[in-house]
């Protein structure tokens, strides 16, 4: 299902086995194909693994992408997209070759059993604050009001504090 006017989604994209960053540049091309045009990309980050953390790091990056798909519609495509590339769902937060994850939806708050939007981890992930605050620091989280470069200034002090 398409809808009539384009969505501004934001994307968190991940791998930490084989050729990170080849297969983050695949999941890319293969967005810009079925997706959407892609309007910005943050750079790539390298990050320790999160939740499951006996495993290689993670190449992590944002994406700005302009759709006309429904958010369920765009879940799926997500999913092929991830399956195509060799993603297996295993363990939860396991190794994986790709992880595309939506993190935003325009400013919309999504409550469906396939998609929760805004991500809801979100906000506890560096990986994710990271490319997010370069690409959109402006960007105000539309449940917790909070713009991206405060969340990640805020979960930087708190991880600071811990260690």
């Amino acid at each position: 299902m398409q809808v009539s006017e384009l969505q501004q989604i934001y994307l968190s994209l991940g791998a930490n086995l084989g050729n990170r960053e080849a297969n983050l540049q695949q999941a890319i091309e293969l967005i810009k194909e079925r997706l959407g045009e892609v309007i910005a990309i943050s750079s790539f980050i390298e990050t320790a693994a999160w939740g499951k953390t006996d495993q290689p790091d993670f190449l992590n990056l944002a994406l700005l992408v302009a759709t006309n798909y429904s958010p369920l519609k765009a879940l799926t495509i997500i999913q092929e997209i991830e399956h195509q590339l060799g993603r297996e769902r295993k363990e939860k937060w396991g190794a994986r070759l790709i992880d595309i994850d939506i993190i935003f939806w325009d400013n919309q708050v999504i409550s469906e059993v396939q998609l929760t939007v805004p991500h809801p981890l979100m906000h506890e992930r560096t990986f994710v604050l990271i490319p997010m605050a370069e690409i959109a620091p402006e960007m105000e989280h539309p449940v917790l009001k909070r713009k991206m470069k405060e969340l990640l200034e805020s979960l930087e002090k708190q991880e600071a504090t811990k260690s």
